[in-house]
């Protein structure tokens, strides 16, 4: 049975899993249910860290199974869970399918943008900039989805070329040969930059506006906020912060630190040019008409989701008809390859939802809102800053913000704090949880995409270089975050 329990995973790993299983049940009759659960927060955390290990849906899975067993949470508070985010379930299973069928069209764009523009650090910006732009006005996650897109796709011109016995420069040498070892490697910490920084910006751009994140959602209706009121309560705090987060962009990129700064090497952007002005000169009438497809589909896609036509799932479902309908992609399994990248994700998004829910039930936060809301009323939003902050770094940001806003609305329904105090208050929770919480995977949904994904093992991208890459960021915009709270809303 040992050699076959999470197959491939090393054999101290497993031990360790059967130990975290074993434990836990002689905890709850030891420690109590409050400390039980916070243990498991610890495991799945490590579950998390080890996700190049063995894929965490099977053992972040068992703990959540035996979360239930165990009582600290029950099945329909589960999926109570679940069908509060179903919106976000219906993205990922049919917007990242979406995003599949787009994928020659993102190349397309994408290879230009690689091979014209010299400078990493103009590069590195204009990455964080437009995940900034589009977050802001789309999600996350669907800018995430097309970042590892894009990734995905320049990582697979390499490897198309490193594994062909083709020379596209001329040189006389392999192109194999020149792209091999130190190239190769040089070659995947640039990827691992770019995609760092864009997911970066991907934060920066969704705290500013009700759209950007899940939770901005729920604290704009439980406020009664509309789009442009949201951007400008939250103005104050994530504007500086934007402008700081580019400058760190800048910064990282110039002194090569924390894993950034390596360029694309020349013998690299060399070889991918004469490819991709070959790949347009061979290009088909079929593929050409294809990418037209995608362009206008793109274009309603943009449309759809800054007018926020639908759900965006609904919309991701719809990207998928209008592609495969007028591209004739109608065969059941040529379809279903768009779905193998999310769907491994969406189940363990579930599995993170038991853990949310355990969370909930056991009332694992209420102590810190509850000693955030005795301190006097000038302390109290930098207090709620850091909290959810903190919180969200170990959590789902989205429930440390629903379970706050739900606390504070209640207390300020009871007449215990003022609308002025309780504005003030949903500024902090909502620059709180978006900001800080991109020191780990943990805290946000597109930071977990990214490490799951298909993309990660690539470029080996582990939850420890996640979280190495992502330090100087949660310094900055965290502590610029805080600084602007003090300042400008306390």
């Amino acid at each position: 049975m040992l050699k076959y329990f999470l197959g491939q995973s090393p054999t101290w790993y497993k031990y360790t899993i059967l130990a975290f299983l074993i434990f836990n049940v002689i905890s709850l009759f030891t420690l109590g249910p409050v400390v039980t659960a916070w243990i498991i927060i610890l495991e799945f955390i490590f579950t998390l860290a080890l996700a190049l290990k063995c894929y965490p849906l099977q053992s972040g899975g068992l703990l959540a199974i035996q979360a239930i067993a165990l009582g600290l949470t029950t099945p329909k508070h589960a999926y109570q869970e679940v069908a509060a985010n179903l919106e976000v379930i219906l993205l990922l299973v049919f917007m990242v399918a979406g995003i599949y069928f787009m994928k020659p069209l993102i190349m397309y764009i994408f290879s230009k943008v690689f091979t014209r523009i010299k400078s990493k650090i103009l590069l590195s910006v204009l990455f964080v900039s437009i995940s900034a732009v589009l977050s802001a006005f789309l999600d996350a996650l669907t800018v995430t989805a097309v970042l590892i897109s894009v990734a995905v796709g320049f990582y697979g011109v390499y490897h198309k070329i490193h594994s062909s016995s083709k020379d596209y420069d001329g040189d006389g040498v392999l192109d194999r040969e020149e792209l091999s070892g130190e190239t190769l490697e040089e070659f995947r910490s640039f990827l691992r930059s770019l995609i760092m920084h864009g997911v970066v910006g991907t934060a920066l751009g969704g705290v500013m506006t009700i759209v950007g994140e899940p939770q901005n959602l729920l604290i704009g209706e439980r406020m009664g906020w509309e789009f442009i009121e949201f951007f400008i309560k939250m103005s104050p705090v994530t504007i500086p912060v934007f402008f700081v987060g580019i400058l760190t962009t800048i910064l990282l990129e110039k002194f090569r630190v924390f894993g950034y700064g390596a360029q694309l090497p020349d013998v690299a952007r060399e070889i991918i040019e004469k490819y991709t002005e070959e790949a347009d000169a061979t290009r088909s009438a079929k593929e050409k008409y294809g990418l037209k497809v995608q362009a206008v589909c793109g274009i309603l896609l943009i449309f759809g989701l800054a007018f926020h036509l639908a759900p965006v799932g609904f919309i991701g479902l719809a990207l998928i008809i209008l592609q495969t309908a007028f591209m004739g992609i109608v065969d059941e399994h040529a379809l279903g390859h768009a779905f193998e990248e999310a769907l491994p994700f969406t189940a363990l998004l579930v599995v993170f939802f038991v853990i949310v829910a355990m969370i909930h039930d056991q009332h694992l936060f209420k102590p810190i809102i509850d000693w955030a809301l005795s301190l006097p009323t000038g302390q109290q939003p930098a207090m709620f800053y850091v909290a959810n902050g903190i919180l969200s770094m170990i959590s789902d940001n989205v429930f440390v913000a629903t379970v706050y806003i739900g606390e504070v609305k209640e207390v300020f329904d009871n007449g215990g704090i003022s609308r002025e105090q309780f504005e003030k208050l949903a500024i902090a929770i909502n620059t709180g949880t978006n900001l800080p919480s991109v020191a780990t995977p943990n805290g946000q949904a597109a930071f977990l995409f990214l490490l799951t994904s298909a993309l990660a093992p690539l470029i080996n991208l582990s939850y420890m270089k996640m979280v190495k890459m992502a330090f100087p960021y949660t310094i900055v915009l965290g502590l610029i975050g805080l600084l602007c709270i003090n300042l400008f809303i306390a």
